[in-house]
């Protein structure tokens, strides 16, 4: 078991009423629970089935260099890289209308 953080921003409300079911919404769109790494991976499952348009972040601890690790759903200006094995993030440029 690990810890999980979920953060959600334009999901529709299906998703989120799926993750309420196995963690706990302390903020709107913040997830967090202690879930076993099958458990995880059925969520993230869950994120690329109904997730459409909306963004989402998933981090949890692990025996990682850093700690933890993440990976992340959809459109957003914070994009991960691999830098040397780490996991960093890039931000993109704003997009101009």
């Amino acid at each position: 078991m690990a810890m999980l953080v979920v953060i959600t921003e334009a999901v529709p409300p299906r998703l989120r009423g799926r993750l309420a079911v196995w963690l706990l919404e302390i903020r709107a769109g913040v997830y967090v629970g202690d879930v076993s790494r099958r458990i995880r991976e059925m969520i993230w499952e869950q994120v690329e089935a109904l997730a459409e348009d909306g963004n989402v972040a998933m981090a949890w601890a692990s025996s990682h260099e850093s700690g933890f690790e993440f990976q992340t759903y959809g459109e957003n200006r914070r994009e991960p890289v691999d830098h040397d094995g780490l996991r960093l993030v890039r931000f993109l440029p704003p997009q101009v209308n």
